[in-house]
């Protein structure tokens, strides 16, 4: 597995191609690989302007594919791996989206009843749900409404068989990406 620093498009692709590899929970039938598909198209058809969202849904959970990956440390990982190629909000979203999750769980009561098993368990290991300062910090920072709107499509892209668009449907976006950003391709 390769390390969380500064890859290329074409780095990104195959490490996600890896997901393929890797089931999102032990006892699911969906693979990292199907779950970043998925939340990516959720994204893309909820807001079909906004590619680095999409993008952002892409790659949220890059970091579990990495060498050293965990629950605790995913999101920063994969946000450092992503950031030189497809820039800052794209990093930032990614950055944040166990935040979100966690602001969810103390915001809206409702919400942990929409967790799978391996998100309730990883919520705690995160840090459960954030304290009232927080929340406050949290509703600050760039981009976190946009991780709240990627943490929705996390929480639906976990659909065993659902048929959406493949990798390479994506690759193309994430050249664009790269180049706004004056990142690298390949």
């Amino acid at each position: 597995m390769p390390t969380a620093a500064n890859l290329s498009v074409d780095e990104i692709a195959a490490v996600l191609t890896t997901g393929t590899d890797h089931l999102l929970s032990p006892a699911g039938a969906v693979s990292q690989l199907d779950h970043a598909l998925q939340t990516a198209a959720l994204l893309e058809r909820d807001f079909p302007t906004d590619a680095e969202l999409a993008a952002a849904g892409l790659v949220h959970d890059i970091g579990h594919l990495l060498d050293g990956g965990t629950d605790e440390t995913h999101a920063g990982d994969g946000a450092g791996a992503v950031r030189n190629a497809l820039g800052e909000r794209v990093a930032g979203i990614v950055a944040l989206h166990v935040s979100a999750k966690r602001y969810l769980v103390a915001t809206e009561g409702a919400y942990g009843g929409v967790l799978s098993s391996d998100s309730v368990i990883s919520l705690g290991r995160q840090g459960g749900a954030m304290t009232e300062a927080e929340v406050s910090a949290f509703r600050a920072l760039p981009w976190a409404e946009d991780a709240v709107t990627l943490r929705r499509a996390d929480d639906s892209g976990k659909v065993g068989g659902l048929a959406v668009r493949d990798l390479a449907h994506w690759v193309p976006i994430l050249r664009q990406l790269s180049e706004q950003a004056g990142g690298a391709s390949s």
